[in-house]
C-alpha cells in the first residue's frame, strides 16, 4: 500500500489537493497510470511523463511537473507529487 499527495499550485497556495490510495504495491511501470488518476481526480490535464519525473520521484520522493509538461496549456503553477507513505 501507498499513499501520494497531490497538489495543484497557482502563485504560491494550494488551490486543489488529493491523498491518492492504492492497495496494491508501487510500481515505477505504472507510475503513469497513478498520475493519470490523480489528475482525473482533480479535473485537471495530465502531465506528459518523461524519464526525469520518475527518477526525481524515486531519488527525492517529489516530482514537480510546471506548465511546459502539459500538452494542453494548465490554469495553474504546478502540480507537485509526494510520497507520503
Amino acid at each position: 500500500m501507498f499513499k501520494i499527495w497531490a497538489k495543484v499550485i497557482v502563485g504560491e497556495k494550494i488551490t486543489k489537493q488529493i491523498t491518492y490510495e492504492c492497495d496494491e504495491k508501487f510500481t515505477y511501470s505504472r507510475f503513469f497510470n497513478y498520475i493519470s488518476d490523480i489528475c482525473e481526480e482533480l479535473d485537471i490535464p495530465t502531465p506528459i511523463l518523461l524519464k526525469t519525473h520518475i527518477f526525481s520521484y524515486a531519488k527525492f520522493r517529489t516530482v514537480k511537473f510546471l506548465p511546459r509538461d502539459f500538452a494542453e496549456k494548465p490554469e495553474f503553477d504546478k502540480l507537485v507529487v509526494d510520497n507520503i507513505t
